[in-house]
């Protein structure tokens, strides 16, 4: 194009894959005009380990610590979908005892807090705030010790099992859950005073990325993405899973779907999570954590050490896993990032026929090619703190 007299060219610039502020090794290519976006192309599977191929040679117990990878920062809500998936096929899904399910919220519920305060640390770190960041990891590790303990794991914690969940909370977790909210509501509000206010922050982000309610609805988006356009969608209230019914909690949606806009939303999905994991607190009964039935899940040790019927369904289960009846099974769950669904076909045997995975990431990655066209390079990098990606959920 001309200007003045002086003919000047657009030109391709490569932000990634190895860069921090691309959240994992995703590679973008700009387009510019001067500083100018003109275009923006996402370049995935740098990542990529073949999930979804893997899966159909294991059977239903050894894909478990598969899903744990993929959503790396929220690895119980990966065991949730995929748990329930099977267990729709096997036709047990009424049958999971309730202190399970109640275990199995609390936990998805502070995997997505420490999920979403990733996501609020490096965000805002991205922008050039580092304080916050420092007051985010130190509540998320406090939530890693807690996980750790119930799950034997800090981190791709393989807690959830088709039938239940993997052990019951060690004597007084439940009360450590309990001083930890009271502490991090303290916390956290220290931390939404630093940034929500902030003029620097409000100006980095407000009218940036602005995703109308029709553009979200076309791409497929799902998630805080999709709330922060003001859409009210989530699975958990939508389509209720587990015990979700049963408690009372509200869905934050923005207004103008701008990067500020999301940013209001996650915070308060945060404090929803909190709410959410008192009344299960409050709620939770005594009771099994896993179904009877050995043909699905191992019987107690303390009895496949007494008895030769439960040693051989020991035996059985670890060396070739249940079979599953024919048929096919999606399940979807309420991930930190949106819609995390597993679409399983079953051909009788102990694996997979088929097993598809409806990653959020991976979805609501496009977005970004549709954002960044009028936007300057340093805007770029608040519209992927914004998506809030995870690359292993992008690629799997």
């Amino acid at each position: 194009m001309a200007a003045g007299g002086v003919r000047t060219e657009t030109f391709v610039l490569n932000v990634g894959p190895q860069h921090p502020a691309t959240h994992g090794v995703l590679r973008v290519k700009l387009e510019l005009d001067g500083e100018t976006v003109v275009n923006a192309k996402c370049v995935i599977g740098y990542l990529h380990r073949g999930t979804e191929k893997t899966a159909e040679n294991r059977n239903y117990y050894q894909i478990l610590p598969y899903t744990d990878r993929l959503d790396y920062l929220s690895p119980i809500n990966n065991n949730f979908a995929y748990v329930l998936a099977v267990e729709k096929l096997l036709g047990i899904s009424k049958d999971i005892p309730e202190r399970a399910e109640y275990l199995r919220v609390i936990t998805a519920e502070l995997s997505r807090i420490a999920s979403h305060l990733v996501w609020f640390g490096t965000h805002v770190m991205d922008i050039g705030a580092w304080t916050p960041f420092l007051h985010a990891f130190k509540q998320r590790e406090l939530i890693y010790d807690l996980l750790e303990e119930i799950s034997g794991q800090r981190m791709n914690n393989s807690y959830l099992r088709i039938g239940g969940v993997a052990a019951d909370a060690p004597d007084g977790w439940l009360n450590k859950v309990s001083d930890f909210l009271d502490q991090f509501e303290r916390a956290f509000a220290e931390m939404d005073k630093l940034i929500t206010k902030n003029p620097i922050f409000i100006q980095r982000t407000r009218d940036i990325g602005v995703l109308t309610k029709e553009d979200a609805l076309s791409l497929g988006i799902t998630g805080p993405m999709l709330r922060g356009s003001g859409i009210k969608r989530d699975i958990r209230k939508d389509e209720p899973y587990s015990v979700y019914d049963r408690f009372d909690f509200e869905i934050p949606i923005g207004e103008r779907g701008d990067s500020y806009d999301r940013y209001l939303v996650r915070m308060e999905e945060v404090r929803q999570s909190v709410r959410i994991i008192r009344q299960a607190l409050k709620d939770i009964p005594d009771g099994k954590i896993l179904i009877d039935d050995y043909k699905i899940v191992p019987p107690p040790k303390s009895r496949t050490y007494g008895s030769i019927e439960e040693l051989i369904h020991h035996f059985k289960l670890m060396s070739e896993g249940f079979k599953v009846p024919p048929g096919e099974a999606y399940a979807a769950v309420e991930s930190p990032r949106g819609e995390l669904g597993f679409y399983i076909v079953s051909d009788g045997s102990s694996r997979p026929w088929r097993l598809g995975i409806r990653t959020p990431s991976f979805v609501n990655l496009q977005s970004l090619e549709h954002l960044a066209p009028g936007h300057l390079v340093a805007d770029v990098i608040v519209l992927i703190g914004t998506i809030d990606i995870v690359l292993g959920d992008v690629d799997r």
